[in-house]
């Protein structure tokens, strides 16, 4: 795991992304346990509460659950939910594209044309 201090984004943020991205693209599967709290923290070289925060976070979004005495296990992960939070990623950089084009001063038609080509060099 990568954690940069001068990114902008919070470490704690940084730590739960990485595990989101983990679990969702199947590199963390359901019963899976993360590290404990004070040995990603060592690892990381962190406070134990940044690394707690990362993980109630994962919580929160129901990717994780604690287990009393054993830590923080990878929940089941629903096939829907999975496509949605994929969708919801795609979203979101192609919003930061349409704003990029938008300064660059490219029209739709433009944008769209480069979105083409790009998926036409990706597929070969």
């Amino acid at each position: 795991m990568k954690i940069s201090q001068t990114s902008g984004v919070p470490i704690y943020q940084q730590i739960a992304e990485s595990f989101k991205l983990d679990i969702l693209e199947g590199r963390l599967k359901m019963g899976e346990y993360l590290p404990s709290v004070r040995a990603l923290a060592k690892d990381l070289k962190i406070s134990v509460i940044t690394t707690l925060k990362a993980y109630e976070q994962l919580e929160n979004e129901g990717l994780i659950t604690a287990i009393q005495g054993k830590g923080y296990c990878v929940n089941a992960q629903d096939a829907n939910m999975l496509m949605e939070q994929h969708m919801r990623k795609v979203e979101e950089g192609l919003m930061q594209a349409i704003a990029s084009a938008r300064i660059a001063g490219l029209s739709s038609e433009e944008l769209i044309d480069t979105l083409k080509t790009l998926l036409t060099l990706e597929e070969n």
